[in-house]
């Protein structure tokens, strides 16, 4: 399920339908079936972007979004549409993703450019979006889609896979704010139209592989954490079963891109390492972190302890919490200010006949709770009121069972809900990456140890980040990225 402004955008980009005609491909100059005019493309695609920004947030570093912004109107400049006004954002987001809107819009994650190693990195991850836009993926799928009647699909996702399982499961509402990608021949071409537009801008092609296989580690690293936490893996892509290195269509359509000349290629990777230099790693000051699976937000000044086991997804409009058998949920998002707790409630909640109302208070905070069904589905409530502002609770199971089974849990996460305590406000501070220089005989392990990421996954993780995955080591003399 895709997130409340996604399903926004995806009426936004429905109601722009018009009458079903043909237009050109910008690329292969053929006729595509589509039901969007490139202006309605390039209006829609605007309105869409306010959302976005609203939805994710905009990494507060001008310098980096700069940077960014100009690599991608380099590459654009040499593509299929020079001619659109191209976007370039990196998103305040710990999500390993990259996606597009129709008309020109690229976002960026700074959780993918956290395992990224050079500037010509970071232009295949553009790249690759840059011809999902050129070749109309977006506006191609959304009509298909629509005249199928199978609902408009937003954007192209670089990496998809990030969507839970579990999640999935219960109610269809737990994944993450993304909506599935396209298939493989989509893909590939967009990774065609990338390497073609990274060689035309003076880097060498072979970066998509490269950075496509950054991405393949990602998902062969959550293989081995899955079977440790009891879940389902996430999935990479869809698109590639072997490593990317080994698919002779990926290496097929990158190396068209051998026609355009490239002398002395770019890389750029120390003017990249710099501009990574003290980016938030993980979670962000604006979102809160998850310390031990209990939320510390500074800026509010509150914390909440989830349940041990469960799994958090910090969102940036909300923290949401599954169990390991993906039965049950409990959900925290910011409610109406100078609201009463009990209006919230009897207002915003849709619950079957026969729910339960009551005011009280949670650890010193007025407070109103509800109890009861939501089409069957067992659900508990609440709405609490701290310095100003207010905050919503659902704890929702997928049966009688499973709510049974987990209620004293999600009762726990309610009324775990305090004022920011000073030794949690300094447990508070966000991971940040800095650059290093390494020194003779250091090794990951030694780095791992003195890492605030944890044992279980600091040296896996510190090997993602520097393209050493699985068992590599710094050189002497090489600049790494570590997280303090």
């Amino acid at each position: 399920m895709t997130s409340p402004v996604l399903r926004r955008i995806v009426v936004v980009l429905s109601g722009a339908l018009l009458l079903t005609h043909c237009a050109q491909n910008p690329v292969s100059g053929g006729k595509d079936f589509v039901l969007m005019s490139e202006q309605q493309e390039a209006q829609q695609g605007a309105q869409a972007h306010k959302e976005v920004l609203q939805e994710y947030g905009v990494v507060n570093d001008p310098e980096l979004q700069a940077y960014v912004s100009r690599i991608g109107k380099s590459l654009a400049a040499k593509s299929h549409r020079a001619n659109l006004d191209w976007h370039f954002t990196v998103v305040d987001s710990p999500q390993v993703n990259a996606f597009a809107l129709p008309g020109g819009y690229i976002y960026v994650t700074r959780g993918i450019m956290a395992y990224l190693n050079s500037e010509a990195e970071l232009a295949g991850v553009v790249g690759h979006e840059i011809g999902h836009v050129t070749a109309r993926h977006g506006v191609r799928q959304q009509s298909t889609a629509t005249v199928v009647g199978l609902g408009a699909i937003l954007g192209s996702i670089l990496v998809p896979g990030l969507n839970s399982q579990a999640g999935v499961s219960l109610l269809q509402s737990l994944s993450q704010s993304l909506v599935a990608g396209y298939g493989r021949e989509h893909e590939l071409e967009a990774d065609r139209l990338g390497a073609e537009y990274l060689a035309r801008s003076g880097y060498n092609p072979q970066a998509m592989v490269e950075v496509i296989g950054v991405l393949k580690n990602q998902e062969l690293y959550d293989v081995q954490l899955a079977k440790q936490e009891g879940r389902e893996p996430r999935r990479y892509h869809g698109v590639f079963d072997t490593h990317p290195s080994n698919d002779a269509r990926l290496k097929q359509v990158v190396g068209e891109a051998r026609k355009y000349q490239v002398a002395n290629p770019l890389e750029n990777r120390d003017a990249f390492l710099k501009a990574m230099n003290g980016m938030y790693f993980g979670d962000s000051p604006e979102q809160g972190v998850i310390r031990n699976n209990a939320l510390l937000h500074e800026k509010l000044g509150i914390a909440v302890q989830f349940p041990q086991g469960w799994r958090v997804q910090n969102q940036p409009d909300r923290v949401a919490a599954i169990n390991p058998q993906g039965t049950a949920l409990v959900e925290l998002k910011a409610g109406p200010k100078n609201a009463a707790p009990m209006d919230t409630l009897r207002k915003g909640l849709k619950l079957d006949q026969g729910a339960r109302f009551e005011s009280g208070s949670v650890n010193g905070n007025p407070a109103a709770f509800a109890a009861g069904a939501l089409q069957g589905k067992p659900v508990l409530a609440a709405a609490i009121n701290h310095s100003g502002d207010q905050f919503l609770f659902a704890a929702l199971a997928k049966d009688a069972g499973a709510y049974n089974q987990n209620r004293n849990e999600m009762k726990a996460t309610i009324n775990s809900f305090h004022s920011l305590t000073p030794d949690e406000r300094r447990h508070a501070k966000p991971h940040v990456i800095r650059v290093l220089k390494a020194q003779p005989g250091m090794t990951m392990a030694q780095l791992a140890a003195q890492s605030p990421l944890g044992s279980k996954s600091a040296e896996a993780q510190l090997r993602l980040m520097n393209d050493l995955y699985p068992a590599g080591e710094p050189k002497p003399g090489q600049m790494i990225k570590i997280v303090q």
